[in-house]
């Protein structure tokens, strides 16, 4: 296939900066991939009251405390203000006792704190290998009761305990209690056109449906937006739970009658725009919107809708507040793929025989007159890598093709769970994992189905009602809401 279209290479723009006081202070990824050696995170978090509770009954107290401190050590060599003990020593519970472990360290762990009453930063929870449900229970009873972060480690690597690991998991917890990882260096020069000239807030949107069978669950819709600028690193995010198989997002905005204050406006546009101004204390100019998990015989009735809500949403801020929207879908589920001309030649393949990251398709099979591209943005793994088709159905940006291809590409090197190049833009990834996440507080013992989402607040819409919502004859219950602290930081990488 490679003979009939043109492959072009986006390299440009993505040197990522790591803190100054690391030997490395910047990176230029090498085949879409680096390490943290010789790096710190640019922005290391805080963590000075943290436990640790092991449900595993293979892993003895001891090996959980050496394991919890040599998890410590890697998050402060990588950059953090990680406190080397817990505030308590390690707990062994049992796995049925879940809840009943969770509440009672976390209310010892506010005692024991200097001052009493100082929450915990962080949990640390070592798991089973195989945890059935234990693992949804923890997370729905730790970010929508206790209002807890939590990091959960499984039995084998515990044991393992390579560097890898766990320089990955300090990846995870740092952005967990608020820090960066990485930025992208010509975002913090204000290079990137069309974002770092004017505050730009990029959106990601997922809807994930239940398993085929499943005829009483709900899909369940996230969102999540960036909320620094011009970084664009940290993203909060929101979830609701809606129809069986509805992959219109119902609550982008939302209007309801209140008995005190009359007519109110919400939903989650608007919580995140809000949310956008209250972290930079700019309102965004200009809006990204990358919509994930759409099929091509719903691009414009899902256009139609979602861009409806958006404008809807700005206007209830200010009556004459409409920044321009670029509005591209995002898809992985197709058969497309791409192959160089010359399998030798180490300027357009990688060592397994894939195309680069940073490859582009934008002619011959794209469509002949809509905007839209392919783009393989990592590097492949095992098997042909599948690109992602990109379909821009509406901008009022004015972005070129070239632009917004370095730009998505760009994204890609700053997913905050890895030291690699992802496959989809992030936003998207991230909305997708959300999603997951708050299925889990609905059904514990879920197994990923395919659309993945991140970062997720639980309920309505902030203010919102909080009344089901009924399908057929089923209604849809609402999610447990997420504390305040927790929907502040990316809880769900």
């Amino acid at each position: 296939m490679s003979n009939l279209h043109r492959l072009k290479l986006v390299f440009c723009l993505r040197q990522l900066k790591y803190h100054d006081s690391g030997r490395e202070k910047d990176v230029l990824p090498r085949v879409g991939q680096w390490n943290m050696m010789n790096k710190k995170m640019v922005n290391g978090g805080r963590v000075s009251h943290w436990a640790c509770i092991n449900f595993s009954r293979n892993v003895q107290d001891n090996a959980a405390k050496v394991f919890c401190h040599e998890l410590a050590i890697m998050c402060q060599i990588s950059g953090m203000n990680f406190a080397p003990e817990p505030v308590l020593p390690v707990l062994s519970a049992r796995p049925e006792h879940v809840e009943r472990a969770l509440k009672a360290r976390y209310h010892d762990a506010m005692n024991a704190s200097k001052p009493p009453g100082k929450e915990l930063d962080l949990l640390i929870v070592i798991l089973p290998d195989n945890n059935g449900s234990l693992y949804g229970d923890l997370k729905r009873i730790c970010e929508t009761e206790l209002g807890l972060v939590s990091q959960c480690c499984l039995t084998k690597h515990v044991f393992k305990m390579s560097k890898q690991y766990l320089a990955n998991v300090a990846l995870k917890i740092n952005v967990k209690v608020g820090g960066r990882n990485t930025v992208l260096v010509d975002a913090l020069a204000r290079r990137i056109r069309l974002v770092t000239d004017r505050p730009t807030i990029i959106f990601g949107a997922d809807v994930t449906h239940p398993h085929p069978g499943e005829d009483s669950s709900p899909s369940i819709a996230a969102v999540v937006a960036s909320q620094d600028w011009p970084e664009i690193t940290k993203y909060a995010g929101l979830v609701s739970a809606q129809a069986h198989r509805q992959e219109l997002i119902q609550d982008l905005f939302k209007v309801w009658q209140d008995p005190q204050r009359g007519t109110v406006t919400g939903g989650m546009i608007k919580e995140l725009l809000i949310s956008f101004k209250r972290a930079t204390g700019q309102k965004p100019q200009r809006i990204i919107f990358y919509r994930d998990g759409v099929s091509e015989g719903q691009f414009y009735q899902v256009l139609l809708f979602e861009l409806d809500a958006i404008r809807k949403a700005c206007a209830s801020l200010e009556p004459n507040y409409q920044p321009p929207v670029t509005f591209v879908v995002v898809q992985k589920r197709h058969h497309t793929r791409l192959f160089a001309n010359n399998h030798n030649d180490q300027r357009t393949v990688d060592r397994s025989g894939n195309i680069l990251p940073g490859t582009v398709v934008d002619s011959k099979i794209c469509h002949p007159t809509e905007f839209d591209f392919y783009l393989c943005s990592h590097a492949g793994i095992q098997g042909t890598s599948r690109p992602a088709h990109y379909h821009v159905l509406w901008d009022e940006n004015k972005f070129t093709a070239d632009e917004l291809q370095t730009l998505t590409n760009n994204l890609c090197y700053t997913y905050a769970r890895c030291t690699r190049s992802v496959s989809i833009v992030p936003p998207a990834y991230y909305a997708h994992l959300a999603a997951f996440r708050a299925r889990f507080y609905m059904e514990p013992d879920t197994s990923d189905s395919g659309s993945v989402a991140s970062g997720a607040r639980g309920g309505p819409p902030q203010g919102g009602p909080r009344s089901s919502t009924r399908f057929g004859n089923v209604a849809v219950r609402p999610l447990p809401a997420l504390k305040e602290n927790v929907k502040r930081v990316m809880f769900y990488c």
